[in-house]
């Protein structure tokens, strides 16, 4: 873990070096495993976001005027682009977020922005005749909705990037684009690169602050904001846009529960619910972040997923054998470690893990397992967002469905069983926006995929993900 592997340095180099020219400030990226240099990010003022904004919305008409098949056929280029510089945009993916190469990792997550961009591409969306009685006929068409902002997070920067610009440019609208401070490298040279096909002006990138996020949030010129990110900056995005009652497409926080029965093997279920907790070291919104596992099965469960654990090499992303990496900032590795910390203090026993070495370079946190934890606890009831499972002890199903729904957040859950009908019966009553039965947290990009409660609002993937990137027009006679 003590310094970088050199890979593809020259790719990346010339890679980065198609982003916009920035004469003003720029900042040091670090590798959050090694500490060492990425690269230096711009700085964006505000002023550079009004100027984005100017040349998207120029672009814009021309962009809607396409048509809906050769804006396809653009971004199925674009998809194109991307798959052309895989390998070096999983690179700088990697070194700058830390997930690894392999796994469900880096090369996975650029290989999903290609998919996704395809999908957007391909999803087909006429309109809808809903009326036709021999007297009216009135058809449902879906219009642009002019310049939207796309703001995105630090765990998934380039897939999560895709999944809002490309049915945004699919439906007619031009995108300004405003990464996370701590990942703008990976988004950067993702919109470098799919840059090289699409007009000019049509996507935009903004590398700056929160004072650019807030300012492209409440700008007159932006008909919509698609946020990926915490609650809590949700809902500042939602009083900053009332003034110009902008659409909003919200995925927020969650804190996923999934539900073990006591009919499940152990052993066969293990894998799926490690990864599902697990998935790029547990940074994942819709990750399962919470188990409440039967008192019949509970032991076999945790010797099970110990079994697992034990055996995913956590290290560097560059070294293609780890899977799992570091924690991307130093501020979500401390509360991983305040929220363990509580948890031990509070009598739970912790199986794996929980003990981090701080005598090592980067933001590694251990594998970590706790079982015998009382639901109220704080890794219970606030989101981790890093490599640590409460399990949860039940014997009553009906506690633990109240027990699953009793947070102020609802984005995914799971149902474990060897009797899908039972789970089925049981998802229908949890306060979800998905529920997975016997896997969690896979998305598809034609089913739908969006928050109850807190975790947000509005719709993303399919045929209901484009429809919330235009402005629904109803057409009479």
């Amino acid at each position: 873990m003590n310094s970088p592997i050199p890979v593809l340095e020259d790719t990346q180099a010339d890679l980065l070096a198609e982003v916009t020219p920035h004469t003003g400030e720029r900042r040091e990226i670090l590798d959050p495993a090694t500490g060492g240099l990425v690269g230096h990010a711009p700085v964006h003022s505000v002023d550079d976001l009004e100027r984005a904004i100017v040349r998207a919305k120029a672009a814009q008409p021309a962009w809607a005027a396409l048509g809906h098949e050769r804006r396809s056929e653009l971004l199925l280029l674009a998809a194109d682009a991307i798959d052309a510089e895989a390998e070096a945009l999983a690179h700088v993916l990697s070194r700058e977020q830390g997930k690894p190469l392999n796994g469900p990792n880096a090369r996975f997550e650029v290989g999903a922005a290609s998919g996704w961009m395809r999908a957007a591409a391909a999803t087909p969306l006429d309109a809808e005749v809903v009326v036709d009685d021999g007297e009216t006929r009135a058809e449902l068409h879906y219009r642009p909705i002019g310049v939207v902002g796309a703001i995105g997070p630090w765990n998934w920067p380039q897939m999560i990037t895709v999944w809002q610009v490309a049915p945004a440019l699919r439906m007619g609208n031009t995108v300004v684009v405003k990464p996370s401070e701590y990942t703008p490298l990976s988004v950067l040279a993702l919109i470098a690169v799919i840059n090289r096909v699409l007009p000019e002006g049509v996507v935009e990138v903004v590398s700056g602050g929160r004072d650019v996020g807030a300012a492209l949030a409440s700008h007159p010129s932006i008909g919509k904001v698609m946020f990926t990110g915490s609650t809590a900056t949700g809902k500042a995005i939602i009083r900053s846009s009332a003034d110009t009652v902008k659409r909003l497409t919200l995925e927020l926080g969650g804190n996923d529960a999934g539900i073990v029965l006591p009919d499940v093997d152990p052993t066969a279920i293990a894998e799926g619910v490690f990864w599902g907790a697990f998935i790029n070291t547990g940074q994942t919104c819709a990750a399962l972040k919470r188990l409440y596992v039967h008192d019949d099965v509970y032991d076999a469960v945790c010797e099970a997923l110990v079994d697992i654990a034990r055996a995913m090499p956590m290290g560097v992303g560059l070294d293609e054998a780890n899977v799992l990496g570091p924690l991307q900032n130093r501020q979500q590795f401390d509360i991983v470690d305040r929220l363990v910390d509580s948890a031990k203090a509070g009598g739970a026993r912790v199986l794996l893990g929980g003990d981090p070495d701080r005598t090592q370079p980067g933001n590694f946190y251990p594998t970590t397992l706790v079982a015998d934890i009382d639901d109220r606890s704080p890794l219970v009831q606030e989101e981790q967002f890093g490599p640590a499972l409460p399990i949860i002890r039940y014997r009553d199903l009906d506690e633990a469905i109240a027990m699953a729904n009793g947070v102020e957040v609802g984005l995914g859950a799971s149902v474990w069983s060897a009797d899908r009908d039972e789970a089925r019966r049981i998802a229908a009553r949890l306060e979800a926006g998905t529920v997975w039965i016997n896997a969690h947290g896979a998305v598809h990009p034609m089913a739908p995929f969006g928050g109850a409660k807190q975790s947000g609002y509005g719709l993303e993937f399919g045929v209901e993900g484009l429809k919330a990137l235009g402005v629904p027009q109803v057409v009479n006679g």
